[in-house]
């Protein structure tokens, strides 16, 4: 049956709005004020304050300015905290999030034109053909992607490969990417239909990517191949390690084995059981790299392993909705700082598993988790480094209740040497591959 809105229903809604004492009042101070600011609640912002009974020192906060490489900068300030426990390098000290910008772009198309020519055979207007179009590449991704940039190219100091105007401020150089990827499709699905030779397809390809090179270094600048490491540490003692390649770097002085370090999810949806794993199809960057594989896990499960880990000094990456319920500026994530619902008398309430079901929610930020207040042994509040500089929260510090990352948090990175035997024997499952578009495969 179909219902169209007629005067009569208007009338009445207007009648019932105009009974309610405080309508005016309501709409006075939301229209001024706007819903966020009219509906915050003081006294759960007093709750929030930065002071953890584990609390890590992580160096000045990096700033990723009008770019979306959060899961870049919170990977590589992860590993930061190696080279200022071990090496003593100054609190300023960043690891270049440019050079690993360029090589994820550059892998990235290359992947891009790669599922192009896997789904050539299928119409223009199916779904994953339509997804594949929608966005050619990004800013965006996940840990396992920057695992596997760094197994292949390594990492550099941020003296080595400094930001640039592109790098910074993203928008340009993704639009004119994107245009140049798109057309490069037209060209490769051209190719299949017209039934052209595998050579000559790999060779159309090959000079497509020798342009996305050539435009990425115009942008970027030329990545680094090897490079003078040069500074002083915290002691005031001068070091200098001449002609060292970023293969060289990663391992003389970040020293992580990558392996060890795993991608738990929280989904609580129904098509995705506990102590399973899942991975994502087309999500990826390095074509026969690092693949995105993620163990699913109750949240109680999530935060015992977080906690563990804090605890032996080591921080936490973590993919979340940041949008939610969070005030940027002051820095502070809470399910209790803003009322909506009671200031506009609706019910606005969704369980975690429909928000992803219904598309309300997904992950859209990492950060990373350098404390956190136990009280009797239970987690109440987080400590969170952002990657947004030192203007917003506690000198780029926020602070994240625990129902905030029971509602908000989607994945946690954990080295395996925390996890439980059966978590290890889950973790070393066949994954299940969902589709594209799940939002378990969102780019933080």
């Amino acid at each position: 049956m179909t219902a169209e809105i007629n005067l009569d229903q208007i009338s009445k809604y207007q009648k019932n709005l105009d009974n309610r004492k405080d309508s005016k009042v309501i709409e006075r101070a939301v229209t001024h004020q706007g819903i966020l600011e009219s509906s915050e609640d003081f006294t759960a912002e007093g709750k929030m304050t930065p002071v953890f009974s584990i609390d890590l020192s992580t160096g000045k906060v990096a700033d990723q300015k009008q770019s979306g490489r959060c899961w870049m900068f919170a990977a590589l300030n992860t590993m930061r905290i190696h080279l200022m426990n071990t090496y003593k390098v100054p609190d300023d000290f960043e690891l270049s999030q440019n050079y690993t910008n360029f090589w994820d772009k550059f892998e990235k198309s290359n992947y891009f034109l790669e599922n192009v020519l896997k789904t050539a055979d299928q119409p223009l207007d199916s779904r994953k053909v339509a997804w594949l179009m929608a966005t050619p590449q990004q800013d965006g991704g996940q840990w396992d992607m920057l695992c596997a940039l760094i197994e292949k190219y390594g990492i550099v100091p941020k003296s080595a490969m400094p930001e640039t105007f592109n790098s910074s401020r993203s928008a340009q150089l993704n639009k004119f990417l994107n245009l140049k990827l798109r057309h490069d499709a037209v060209a490769l699905r051209e190719l299949v239909a017209n039934k052209a030779s595998d050579e000559k397809i790999a060779e159309t390809k090959d000079s497509m990517m020798n342009e996305v090179y050539r435009m990425l270094t115009y942008a970027l600048g030329e990545p680094a191949t090897k490079f003078d490491f040069e500074y002083r540490d915290k002691d005031k003692n001068y070091h200098f390690d001449a002609g060292i390649t970023p293969q060289e770097f990663f391992k003389k002085y970040v020293n992580l084995n990558l392996e060890d370090y795993v991608s738990l999810i929280n989904s609580p949806t129904d098509d995705k059981p506990f102590n399973k794993t899942y991975t994502i199809e087309m999500l990826g960057n390095v074509v026969n790299g690092r693949p995105v594989k993620h163990l699913n896990l109750e949240m109680s499960e999530l935060k015992k392993l977080a906690i563990k880990q804090l605890q032996n000094g080591e921080s936490v990456w973590f993919g979340s909705d940041v949008g939610q319920s969070s005030n940027t500026k002051k820095g502070i994530m809470d399910t209790n700082l803003y009322a909506p619902d009671e200031m506009f008398d609706s019910d606005l309430s969704m369980s975690k598993a429909e928000r992803l079901d219904y598309g309300e929610s997904l992950m859209t930020h990492a950060m990373v988790i350098t404390g956190v207040d136990l009280v009797n042994g239970e987690p109440t509040k987080w400590k969170v480094e952002n990657s947004w500089g030192e203007k917003v929260g506690t000198k780029g510090y926020f602070v994240m209740s625990d129902d905030w990352m029971n509602e908000f948090v989607y994945q946690f990175v954990i080295n395996k040497k925390y996890l439980t035997d059966a978590q290890l024997e889950a973790q070393k499952q066949d994954p299940v591959v969902l589709k594209p578009w799940d939002p378990m495969g969102a780019l933080a």
